[in-house]
């Protein structure tokens, strides 16, 4: 069976506003996790950002040792980057995890389009753990947001691309700090996302929260805010959770 977590930030959240040793107790996501966790569990992580070698060396190394800290056996904890060579879906498919890292939307998703991860993924049968921007790449449309500087101005800035088609759910994470935040001079959430959502709907969820798709259903666990039509309205808070479909 597979099972998709579709996260916000599993390792705790970007803004420090709580302290999280191993991945966030918040929302049973450990307890989740570790029910369906096999035994010495081969883990695949696939960046984000494949350029940055550094920083990929550092992020496999920091979420093997959140693994362990949580309880999760483990044989292998490998890497997809710009280093990688063979993309076979043979590969893909020897391992029992597989994360999509976060980081840049738009660079993550080209990356994933030119491995042709879409077509490798559809039948992985195991677990799948999304992180931010790989949970929002997870959509068969994905909602870009516009995240750096200029995206929000710039005319030929796509907001909706292709995605790896596991979801429906256009999933906007870190709600807790984007709903604070200006780019280009604009306010995020009610100046350049409220407008987007007209004919469409999007998923807000804070650090803590997430989404676990299995066998056609669709459970949100933790504080989850709809966004549609320009309205953004709250549909679940923390420590509860709500069947979407």
């Amino acid at each position: 069976m597979r099972s998709i977590f579709l996260t916000s930030s599993p390792f705790g959240p970007l803004d420090n506003s709580y302290e999280v040793d191993g991945m966030d107790p918040k929302n049973q996501f450990p307890q989740l996790l570790r029910q369906r966790w096999r035994q010495k569990a081969r883990v695949l992580i696939i960046s984000a950002f494949p350029e940055n070698i550094p920083a990929n060396i550092e992020m496999r190394d920091f979420m093997e040792e959140a693994m362990k800290k949580t309880g999760l056996s483990l044989s292998a904890v490998d890497l997809w980057d710009e280093r990688t060579s063979d993309y076979r879906p043979e590969i893909l498919h020897s391992y029992d995890v597989i994360y999509l890292g976060g980081g840049h939307v738009p660079t993550e998703n080209a990356y994933f389009q030119r491995i042709g991860l879409r077509e490798m993924i559809q039948d992985f049968d195991g677990i799948i753990i999304g992180i931010s921007a790989g949970t929002m790449n997870m959509a068969g449309t994905v909602y870009a947001q516009p995240e750096e500087a200029g995206e929000a101005l710039d005319p030929d800035y796509q907001r909706f691309i292709p995605g790896l088609g596991l979801t429906d759910l256009n999933i906007l994470p870190h709600l807790q700090m984007i709903r604070g935040m200006e780019l280009d001079g604009m306010k995020i959430i009610e100046e350049i996302t409220l407008g987007d959502s007209f004919g469409h709907e999007f998923l807000g969820l804070p650090d803590g929260s997430f989404v676990l798709s299995e066998e056609g259903l669709e459970t949100l666990y933790g504080e989850g805010w709809q966004i549609r039509d320009g309205q953004i309205i709250q549909i679940c808070s923390e420590g509860e959770s709500l069947i979407l479909f």
